[in-house]
Order: C-alpha cells, then structure tokens, then sequence
C-alpha cells in the first residue's frame, strides 16, 4: 500500500474529485483529512470513509482563509504527528460575462482556487518534512475554454504556474509539487455548467470521465512513483484535448 502509515489534506473533499482522491488514498493505507467548507458535507464524507474502515477526520476549512488553512495542517501534524500529501482541490466556478465581473466575483473565485493552494502550500514548506507531496487540482480550462468561465479559468491557468514555481523552491525542501488538469467529469459542477447546458460546450459520452479518474492519477504524483516526477501538468481528460 503506497500510503501507508501517511497522512493526507484532501481539501473540498466532501464529493466528487476530492471525495473520490481522499477514498483511494484511504483505500491504500493513508489517514485522511477532509478539509471541506461546508461542515456537514464534510462529516457525511468522513463518516462514509471510517465505514470502509479508514482513519478519516473532518475539519471545516475556508481555504481562502490563511488562519483556517494554518488551523487545519496544525490539526492534522497534532493528532498524527506528520502531513505526508495535500491535495489541492477546492474550487468554484462563476458563469458570467467579462463585463459582468466585480471586484468580488473575481476575488471570489481567486481566493478559492488559487489563493487556497497557495496558503497550503505555504504550510508544506514550513512544516513538512522531505519526501512529501503536494497535487494541484487545475483544469482543462487552464489550457483551452468556452466562453463565461474567465475568473475560472484564469485562476486555474495562474494555479499551474504557481505549481511550477513551488516545484522550483521545493525541490531544496525534497517536495514534489505536481497539477492534473481534470476534462469533463461526472460531478455536479459540470451538469450545472451553463455552457455545457446550451452545447456551447459540446461533450460526447466518450469525452466524460469519473472522479476515481483522477483520484487514480492524484494517487500516483503523491506516491513515491513518482518521485522523480515535479513541476508536472498531468491532463485526465480522456484524450479531449488531443482532438483537431
């Protein structure tokens, strides 16, 4: 079992991708924590955790809040005494206009999906030892978009180079820092996508994926499979991208 005896931060772990990558993680031996917004959201996935019998805490965590994101690495390094992976995957989506933005739906989404990632990678470098591993949750839409996603996709563009960057400066610290760039997958956030409602964005069935998907390629950057892998930008859209 790749983690055990590891500890992971898995945030906006309360569904979808994050709740799929905190179970495989738990499947192969890591104790979890769900650091997700919505508190009930939050214990109903912990609690579904321990009942396939694995070692899973809730912590409520704002991710845009550095006082929260501190609060809970503290939390995981004081109950289990390490924090070996934290996956960055929180996230919102806003679907509007350009000219349609103000200053808060642009700091809105920011806060979450880069802001957030930034504040946890902060803590790794302070307070984890050589040998753990940070994964990025960005998007397809970081590479190519539709249109009234530009907060979304600007912030998970801007997530990939902070994911170069932190790879750069933790390389000296013996942190990996890696992204994966999910496609279209089966969660909530993409049948409520206006766009994908309209066919502006146009999917066929072999264009959707599932959250284990993912959580399957997260699993492997934070393992020691790949630890000679840094500064990677893993897509798991089941070939979309690759299309003329």
């Amino acid at each position: 079992m790749r983690f055990e005896d590891k500890v992971a931060i898995v945030t906006g772990a309360g569904g979808g991708i994050g709740l799929a990558t905190a179970r495989r993680l738990g499947e192969e031996g890591a104790r979890v924590v769900i650091a997700e917004f919505v508190e009930a959201r939050g214990e109903a996935a912990a609690k579904t955790l321990r009942d396939a019998r694995v070692d899973a805490l809730a912590l409520r965590c704002d991710v845009a809040s550095e006082s929260d994101v501190q609060r809970v690495v503290d939390a995981a390094l004081g109950r289990w005494g390490r924090l070996d992976v934290i996956v960055n995957n929180a996230g919102t989506m806003i679907f509007k206009p350009i000219e349609a933005h103000d200053e808060n739906d642009l700091l809105g989404v920011m806060r979450v999906d880069l802001f957030g990632a930034f504040w946890f990678i902060k803590q790794a470098f302070l307070k984890c030892r050589p040998g753990a591993s940070i994964v990025n949750v960005s998007s397809i839409h970081a590479v190519e978009t539709t249109p009234l996603v530009a907060a979304y996709a600007a912030a998970k563009a801007a997530l990939l180079s902070l994911t170069r960057s932190a790879a750069i400066e933790g390389r000296a610290k013996g942190i990996r820092v890696n992204a994966v760039l999910p496609g279209a997958i089966e969660t909530p956030m993409l049948r409520e996508n206006p766009d994908v409602k309209s066919g502006v964005e146009h999917l066929t069935p072999g264009d959707i994926g599932q959250p284990e998907d993912v959580a399957r390629a997260i699993a492997f950057l934070a393992s020691a499979d790949a630890e000679f892998v840094t500064g990677a930008e893993l897509r798991v859209d089941g070939g979309r991208l690759a299309k003329l």
